[in-house]
Parts: C-alpha cells; structure tokens; sequence
C-alpha cells in the first residue's frame, strides 16, 4: 500500500503572506478587516505597519511626521524600492534581518531559567528601570507617559526580569499584538527592545525574557513572533536560531536622522577597535556631521574635526585640557593642597619619607585605620584600604612602591564612593560607585561566583572591569566570613574588594538627581581651583542626600561611558565644539 503524503509537512514559505513576501500585494480577503495607515507610539518612536499603507507616497509622508530624537521604524513596506525611490536623501533601508517564530512549532523549555523571574510591568518605578537597561544597552530609551500609558492597554505588552537573589530588574522586552494594533489578517506578533543589563543579569536572562514573551502570545492565539535585528549582532542571531526563529524577507525603512547615523554614514577605520570610553565619544561627534579619526585605537586617541578646527583627544582628555592642570591631578599631594587652598576639605594626611613611618604611625593611632596609596596611579592600582596595624602599614607602603616611590597616608573617611563628572565649571553628572560584590545562588562557591560575575562586568565594559582573584581579593571574602571555596545561600551578597574602582570590578550607580548642591559647587570649585575643562572628582559622602562630603582625587581622564543616562559625551562634544550644540 502507497502512503499518503503528509500534508502537514508541506513549507510555511509556499503560502504567501503580506510580511513572509512584502512585494506581493496583498488580496482583498488579507485586507477586509485590517486598518488602514496604522502607526503606534511605543515611546522611542512609532511602530509604522507599511502594509497597511496602499499609497508609498503616504507613506513616505508619515516617516516625515517622525519627532526630534525619536527613531521610527517602517516594517513590512510593500515596496520599499518605491519609498527609496520617492525620498532617497530621506529614507533608507536599515541594515537588519527579520526573523520569525511559528508559534505552533514552538517548544517551552524543561526547566526554568535559574535565578530569572519574568513578569508584566506593574508600576512606575518598573518604567524607570526599563529606561535604565535600554539606555544602558545603546538604545533610545522610551517616554515613560507613553510607556505607563501603552501598558495598560493589550495591544502592547512590556515584560521586566527580576534576578531573584536580589530582585533587582535586570532585563525587558516589548511584545506588539498585530491584531489589536490593526487587525492583522495574518494572526501575528512582534518583538521589540530585548534589553539586558550587561553587568548584573544572570546567564539566560534574555532567552526568558523571549520564552515568556512568546508563550503569552501563543496563548493568545497568534500565530507568529517576528523580530529585527541588526545583521552584525550575532550572539542575538544565534540565540534567536536555537528558540526556533528563522529568517523571513521583511525589510525595514527607517529615516536619515541623527539617532540613526551610524546605520548609513560609513564609520572611520579603527571605530570598532575603540574602547567604550571613546566610542561614546566618537559616535556622538559622528551624530553631528563631526569628522573623526581614530588615530590610535588601542589608546582610544582620535582627532575630531569640523571645518577648520581639529581636536586632537584621549578617550576624555582632550588637547584644550593643560599640562599644567595634568600634573595638578596627577600627584594626588599637590591636588591635596590646591583643594585645602579652595575651601574644600580633605581627609588628613602624611608622607612617607624614605624607611620613616613616624608620621604614618601616628595617624594611624590617631584615627585606628587609614589608607595608604601611591602618591602617583590610577585605576586604584596599589591602594590600601582598612590598614589597622603597623605589620599592615609595612606591607601597605611596600605594595604603593611598587607603582610609585612617593606613597601618601591618609585617615579612613567613612561613607558612599561618590564620583562627581564636571565639564566645563558644570556639574553633568554623579554616580555613587560601589565595591564589587557576588551574590550567592546555593549552588556555586566563592570563586566560580567571583569568575562569573568578572566575566558579566568584562562584557559589559568591553573588557575595562574585571574582578582579581588575587590576595586581596581573599582577604576581603574572609573579613566577611568566608573563604574562597565556600557556598554561599541563595541571596547571600559577599563584598570581594575593599576599593570602588571601576577597573576591579566595582558598580556604578546614578545619583545626579540626588547630589546636594553643597557638594555640587564643592566640585564646580574645585575643577575651577585645578584649572581643567574635564575632570571626574571623587568625595566620601556620608549621607547621599546631605552636603557633608570630604575630597579624595581628580581624574583628568574620566570614563564618561559609565554615567548613561546622563549627557556626559553631549557635554563634552559642546565643549569641543559650541557651535556644534543641539538647541
């Protein structure tokens, strides 16, 4: 006996559809139902349905509607050789691939994603955080009204995750139900701002975020989940290929604009070599038709020009910053003494002179703890923090004079690490910066902790942060309690490092809205006391919200990409070039 073919075998891709095939045109029995010239606000800019628009030329009028700073996105346009051809200098078709889930071929993964707790947004202070990752992440990040408003509707849906050990949002996405937005004859679905924080999700957070997105709509009787992604993201591609995607011929039409540049103008050679301190700063001169030139990408060095005037520049120091005002910050001694000129208080302090501890003893006396660092360094290399004894003092000096032969000692000032970014005698910015730390999950020990939460922060800083297993780093876990090859309980947060610095694996947190205005002119002064256009300055605060602070350091290189959502590389650019300001 012959067996029957099995139908249900035959390919998805021999059934036209409007968004499987965008050049087909669409029959009557698609269209009856479906609105016409449907557009929907999602905050960062509107979704434009292009197949619902019979007329290109209207379509090309509604791209034009798209608002200052926004990025709107055209997808499933019928022809958009058309729309190309009816405003080449205006539009352009977006790098991207479009990938699509059959939400009947998809399979729920056995076990849940550890550590990962995917829900619906709830409140405001989830809005917050949605705009804290996606802004961390590059993309443009959502009016909140626009969002809180969306959420309480069905055509959009916002999902957050949680890291359960310490609830803290740590992802989200956008899920678009094509039916309600404008009665999709198709059945289908879109997703929209996969975002997740770089330096604290746990492993898997983007692909719960998905699942669970597309679990909801097939519960609602869609019939597909579609997505665009930048063809060059490929850990994206690859984890969209293992849940089941698979790429389909819908284009994206997106306009000329400033926030999009980087999609159409060719980059300099050495952009992508450059590290994300630069590479802030590069994209934005970029955004404003300013030339650049990567002179020495591993550096992060490059030259930005705009008519007849060139500035030559390292990552945030710039050509306008003196030699003078360098050296200001660069012996912490000499800055010591300009700030005590200038009002602004420092903590007390004594030299190291040749084997003489004499002085460095006796504040230790005085005080019971102190710091001890290289009178000259940075990124915290050879600090000391928490010297209780002499034997510690001993060794505390000879790890400075490693880095520098002049080591300074200074009293322990309880309180927040706070950074304060001035550019320009203005304060743009402030972030407390924290110590970096593990949290347990009852499975791991100390040091796999350590290695995999070293690795998130190396990712998320293209390779600037990462968490040293060395004696210090030890010594730290067991004044917490514990030792490297312990397991901690689920939750449990061990502090693995006693300094703040970026560079060893610390956290920064936004406070700008925060900072007193005590401290804020303490910081405008002091820059103006140094006499530098660019500086991040460093305080211990014992009170966030009070004006108590006590001076530490100033950075004549500060490392602007860590301050998002605040307009540290806009600042900066204007600084360089006023005329290039946006109004």
């Amino acid at each position: 006996m012959v067996a029957r073919p099995d139908v249900r075998r035959r390919p998805l891709s021999a059934v036209p559809t409007i968004t499987g095939t965008p050049w087909h045109p669409p029959s009557e029995h698609q269209l009856r139902g479906m609105d016409t010239e449907a557009a929907l606000d999602l905050g960062w800019g509107r979704l434009v349905f292009g197949q619902t628009f019979a007329d290109p030329q209207r379509l090309v009028e509604a791209l034009r509607g798209e608002a200052e700073g926004r990025r709107d996105i055209c997808i499933y346009p019928r022809d958009p050789q058309v729309l190309l051809g009816l405003a080449p200098t205006e539009l352009f078709l977006d790098p991207s691939l479009t990938f699509r889930l059959d939400l009947h071929r998809y399979r729920p993964r056995r076990e849940l994603v550890e550590n990962v707790f995917v829900r619906t947004v709830t409140c405001p202070d989830d809005v917050a955080a949605m705009e804290r990752i996606v802004t961390r992440t590059g993309m443009v990040p959502g009016d909140p009204d626009t969002v809180w408003h969306n959420h309480s509707t069905r055509t959009v849906r916002y999902l957050v995750a949680e890291d359960r050990r310490t609830g803290r949002v740590v992802g989200t996405v956008t899920g678009v139900d094509h039916v309600r937005a404008f009665g999709d004859p198709e059945g289908g679905s879109s997703l929209w701002c996969l975002a997740v924080d770089p330096g604290e999700a746990p492993p898997g957070t983007g692909e719960a975020l998905v699942r669970v997105l597309a679990e909801r709509y097939l519960a609602r009787g869609r019939n597909y989940l579609d997505l665009s992604v930048l063809h060059e993201n490929a850990p994206a591609i690859a984890l969209y290929r293992k849940l089941g995607f698979r790429q389909v011929p819908a284009l994206v039409v997106k306009r000329r604009n400033a926030v999009n540049a980087p999609l159409f103008v060719p980059g300099p050679a050495g952009l992508d070599r450059l590290n994300v301190y630069a590479r802030i700063l590069a994209d934005e001169a970029l955004r404003r038709g300013i030339r650049v030139e990567v002179t020495d990408a591993a550096h992060g060095e490059m030259r930005f020009t705009l008519g007849a005037r060139s500035v030559l520049t390292r990552e945030s120091l710039s050509e306008l910053t003196t030699a003078v005002a360098m050296s200001r910050c660069d012996d912490k001694r000499v800055t010591r003494r300009i700030m005590a000129g200038a009002g602004v208080r420092v903590p007390v302090g004594a030299e190291v002179a040749g084997d003489d501890l004499g002085p460095a003893l006796a504040l230790l006396e005085r005080f019971g703890e102190v710091v001890v660092k290289p009178a000259r360094g940075e990124q915290g290399k050879g600090i000391t923090v928490g010297v209780r004894d002499e034997a510690g003092l001993r060794s505390a000096v000879a790890l400075a004079r490693q880095h520098c032969p002049d080591v300074l000692v200074e009293e322990l000032v309880a309180g927040e690490d706070l950074r304060v970014v001035v550019i320009d005698s203005e304060v743009v910015a402030a972030a407390v910066r924290r110590p970096a730390t593990v949290v347990g999950d009852g499975a791991s020990d100390v040091t796999t902790l350590i290695r995999r939460t070293s690795r998130r922060r190396e990712r998320a800083t293209g390779g600037e942060s990462r968490i040293p297993l060395d004696d210090t780093t030890a010594a730290v876990v067991a004044e917490a309690g514990w030792a490297m090859d312990d397991v901690p309980p689920a939750g449990a947060r061990i502090r693995v490092r006693r300094t703040a610095n970026l560079h060893t694996g610390g956290t920064i947190e936004d406070v700008t809205a925060r900072l007193h205005p005590e401290i804020a002119a303490a910081a405008v002064r002091a820059s103006r006391a140094i006499g530098i256009p660019v500086t991040g300055l460093d305080f211990l605060v014992p009170d966030l919200d009070g004006p108590e602070h006590v001076f530490v350091e100033a950075n004549e290189r500060p490392g602007l990409a860590n301050h998002e959502p605040q307009p540290t590389a806009e600042r900066f650019v204007d600084l360089l070039f006023p005329e290039s300001r946006r109004r």
